[in-house]
């Protein structure tokens, strides 16, 4: 599968046993049984808040924001909501698929993706953001079966639900963000494909989507076509983040957009117009924390000098690769913040838009 070095990087990110193996730390999160032989949890019902890790009308962890950084929560004033599908957060193994009941990965889903990544759309939009069976992380690894495949199917027929719910009692017709990160990603960009490539109704609505942590085709759409700058709505960015010099096979030839300039272009642009990040953390800003520049489907950024944007060894040949897979979003933190805010207004200020 095109992803697994990605996942094997996240497998060594996470620490699940500090000095053991790559195929130790595998051996613990595959699931001991094929698909079938599980039954999934209940499928979530989208009309219990329960179900949603953030509404905007009540108070979650998407309506932070990064301590003492003077910034505000906007989701009350917003025009535009963001339908946001966080990341993997499932790493264990009982199961092909998380169990929304399991409130200890619910309250690591809050306090780690939502907190991190959602809030950075809390200046420009409503936040929904639904608790999904995600598949587990080993979903990715699996080449040989149809175990990971039916996982991750299951985990879409939940995002697919949610956001057919949220069109349907949420949206009233406002525009629509769509944002994602790794195996959100993943979701959201086939989303794209069954709700908006086709439904030119819809896709009017579209402000912008950010595909992130994943690789999505420069060509993924047949109506939609990546964003070459920073004011374009109706259109669709997203990069993974690697060290400068590295190459990754994984996402060799993917979407590339440089989140300083919004561009696609291969300039190298330095940290200076880099807003700010925000550390895992989650408790300062860091002006000017890295460049970045487009390379063959990458993001190539320099090492960071601030702690709390981790660096990823992946193992693999003929050298390492290294991945910022997990600070994807903290490395341009205040960059999407605004640029999220800059698109909703140009596509309002549009007098065609509805």
């Amino acid at each position: 599968m095109r992803t697994s070095l990605l996942f094997r990087s996240v497998c060594l990110s996470v620490a699940l046993l500090a000095t053991s193996s790559l195929s130790s730390c595998l051996k613990v999160i595959k699931p001991g049984k094929q698909f079938t032989a599980y039954r999934p949890a209940t499928m979530p019902d989208y009309a219990q808040p329960d179900n949603w890790a953030a509404l905007p009308t009540r108070r979650d962890s998407a309506d932070v924001v990064p301590l003492g950084s003077g910034l505000r929560d906007n989701q009350k004033n917003a025009v535009a909501d963001v339908f946001y599908v966080h990341p993997t957060t499932f790493l264990r193994s009982e199961s092909w698929n998380a169990d929304l009941s399991d409130e200890r990965l619910n309250r690591f889903t809050d306090n780690s993706t939502i907190r991190k990544q959602a809030t950075v759309y809390n200046a420009a939009a409503r936040i929904y953001a639904p608790r999904y069976r995600q598949a587990t992380l080993y979903s990715f690894f699996d080449e040989k079966t149809t175990n990971g495949k039916d996982a991750l199917e299951l985990a879409y027929s939940d995002v697919k639900a949610a956001f057919q719910y949220y069109l349907a009692h949420y949206n009233q017709g406002r525009p629509i963000i769509i944002a994602g990160h790794s195996q959100g990603t993943f979701h959201a960009t086939r989303l794209l494909h069954e709700f908006f490539d086709n439904d030119a109704k819809l896709r009017k609505q579209l402000v912008v989507a950010y595909l992130i942590g994943f690789k999505v085709k420069t060509d993924e759409y047949q109506a939609m076509r990546p964003c070459e700058d920073s004011t374009q709505t109706g259109c669709y960015v997203g990069w993974n983040s690697v060290e400068t010099g590295n190459e990754y096979p994984p996402f060799a030839g993917g979407l590339a957009t440089n989140p300083l300039t919004w561009t696609l272009d291969t300039t190298v642009v330095p940290a200076r117009l880099n807003r700010g990040g925000v550390p895992l953390a989650f408790n300062r800003i860091d002006t000017a924390v890295v460049g970045a520049q487009v390379h063959r489907g990458l993001l190539w950024i320099n090492v960071p000098k601030p702690i709390g944007y981790p660096r990823f060894l992946l193992p693999g040949q003929p050298q390492l690769r290294h991945s910022f897979h997990i600070a994807d979003y903290a490395l341009f933190y205040l960059n999407l913040r605004r640029n999220a805010v800059t698109r909703v207004q140009a596509y309002t200020a549009q007098p065609q838009r509805p």
